[in-house]
């Protein structure tokens, strides 16, 4: 049940809240239904790890891992595009894509992040898989990123990636490339291509 794996990766990766510690209680009741034995144990694990520490250090742990860690972005497109005008023209593609399937984003979160990306993949299987393989490249360096710091994130970002296909020869390649130099610098001084009522609620 792929669709059950992302809407519990997406309330999982999302800020520990006290209203997300108490759906925690409940999902974790349905994880025994995700058929993937290797995606029901990381989101399991994660889980009971996030039960077991509460919700003060998984607060403290959340900040200091996706609001300080460079390699550790919850922004996919950021990876691969940096803070450029080809994030922005990014984030339209985005944007337009939830639109197109009859799902608004909301204004108030970038289309990149990746809870809201999860949360429209539940509810759109088909587009939301596709917007998810267009930002595996993203998927894997935060993976990679939450495993070299030791973070429990890393088994909900395994358990997303386990649910796409394995990243082809090129990918990797992108991949690699983008682990090595890291995002591209900002253009200073160039406007983006998008008319700015596009760009509205983009930028962050």
């Amino acid at each position: 049940m792929t669709k059950l794996a992302h809407a519990t990766a997406s309330l999982l990766l999302r800020y520990p809240s006290a209203e997300v510690f108490t759906a925690v209680e409940d999902t974790s009741l349905a994880l025994p239904l995700v058929r993937d034995k290797k995606v029901r144990r990381s989101l399991t694990s994660f889980a009971t790890w996030l039960s077991r520490v509460g919700m003060d250090t998984a607060r403290e742990h959340y900040v200091s891992t996706f609001d300080f860690q460079r390699t550790c972005s919850l922004y996919l497109t950021y990876y691969r595009h940096g803070d450029t005008r080809a994030r922005g023209m990014a984030l339209v593609g985005l944007k337009h894509t939830y639109r197109s399937a009859g799902y608004e984003p909301p204004e108030s979160e970038l289309p990149d992040y990746l809870p809201l990306l999860l949360e429209f993949a539940a509810a759109e299987p088909e587009s939301g898989k596709r917007l998810l393989v267009q930002c595996q490249a993203g998927l894997e360096l935060l993976r990679r990123g939450l495993g070299a710091c030791d973070s429990p994130y890393q088994h909900v970002v395994s358990a997303v990636c386990a649910t796409l296909p394995a990243p082809g020869k090129r990918q990797r390649a992108t991949i690699s490339k983008l682990a090595a130099e890291g995002p591209p610098s900002e253009e200073v001084g160039l406007e983006p291509f998008a008319p700015p009522e596009a760009m509205e609620g983009t930028t962050r």
